[in-house]
């Protein structure tokens, strides 16, 4: 009597030969749940689709439980923890001194609408080529839940307390500032938040991603407006989402003149369907109007706000050799003494 037995399936692999256990990282520290989690496993696939090389990227974060996450993927990248607030400056130095690198900031909404906020509004204006992304639950979740900046008018604490203050909305101010690429997701929108992500790193020039991402201790209550039953219930996404990267050929039908197609600085084709017959994701001006408007009737808006693939980046606006200034030798980068001296001469 013979016994056959059904060989194990080789691991998928991307297009540069790795499969998805190359893109993780540690075990989560979070608490069990937490939106921050799903996030993670979002970047994580859509790097691996994307086929970006791990030793490639760049990990970037302040303080907070949101800047944990970097942590638990893509070990293999590089990685810095900076100071509470002040990851927009660092981010700033490591990109121009490293053009190549794939830039990804994870930041919460104390660590970019509070302590952080100055940083956010220049970063935001240069158009600095990287992904900004905001795990946003509303609370201080390493404090024990006080409302952050981004607390919705209204919302309640656990203890009963009500939010009296008006929120900042970092969508309609990164559109206002100068960023080129602004959406919102929900950590629970697996689809949506994946296509999004795909998007982001294909687009050369700032992606600011507010992410709604409950905090299952402090913020997933009743009378909480960043909960998960919340955001089930009053989550308004303003249009489908696909992307095509530049390396497949698929078709994606649609029916006639519903559809937006923005192509991208690598020739990938972001395509949005309209759920809203009247919102253009190219218009600066009706993307904050939309906003606002949603604001006003208790919306939860998700999707891509604006898109702008035509602005230069901040690297490109400095006229920047195209080889990353990291690799440069010192003759070229260190002025010799007869330069300093000369500019010296010049400027008695």
């Amino acid at each position: 009597m013979s016994t056959t037995t059904t060989p194990t399936p080789a691991p998928k692999v991307n297009r540069i030969g790795l499969n998805v256990i190359d893109y993780r990282g540690g075990k989560t520290t979070l608490c069990a749940g937490c939106g921050h989690n799903a996030i993670s496993e979002r970047i994580i696939d859509a790097m691996f689709e994307m086929g970006v090389k791990p030793e490639r990227v760049a990990k970037l974060s302040g303080i907070g439980c949101s800047s944990k996450t970097p942590a638990y993927f893509m070990s293999r990248s590089h990685s810095f923890n900076s100071v509470h607030g002040r990851m927009p400056s660092v981010a700033t130095g490591a990109i121009l001194a490293n053009r190549d690198l794939h830039a990804i900031g994870v930041s919460g909404d104390g660590d970019t609408a509070s302590i952080g906020m100055g940083q956010f509004v220049h970063l935001m204006r240069r158009n600095l080529p990287m992904i900004y992304i905001i795990e946003d639950n509303g609370v201080y979740g390493l404090t024990k839940g006080q409302f952050s900046a981004t607390a919705d008018l209204g919302s309640k604490l656990k203890t009963g307390v009500i939010n009296d203050l008006p929120p900042v909305d970092t969508c309609a101010l990164a559109i206002s500032l100068g960023a080129t690429f602004v959406g919102r997701s929900f950590s629970g929108d697996k689809k949506q938040l994946h296509s999004m992500l795909k998007a982001a790193i294909a687009h050369r020039g700032t992606v600011m991603l507010d992410v709604i991402s409950p905090c299952v201790t402090f913020n997933d209550h009743d009378g909480s407006t960043k909960s998960y039953k919340y955001m089930k219930d009053h989550e308004e996404p303003i249009q489908d989402i696909s992307f095509v990267p530049s390396f497949e050929d698929i078709t994606v039908e649609y029916d006639p003149g519903t559809t937006v197609e923005v192509t991208m600085h690598d020739g990938s084709s972001l395509r949005l369907r309209k759920l809203e017959d009247s919102f253009d994701p190219t218009d600066r001006i009706k993307a904050v109007q939309r906003l606002s408007e949603a604001h006003a009737k208790g919306e939860v808006l998700t999707g891509v706000f604006y898109i702008n693939t035509q602005t230069p980046s901040f690297v490109d606006l400095l006229n920047m050799t195209d080889k990353p200034l990291a690799t440069l030798p010192e003759s070229v980068t260190r002025p010799s003494r007869e330069v300093l001296e000369q500019v010296m001469e010049e400027l008695r």
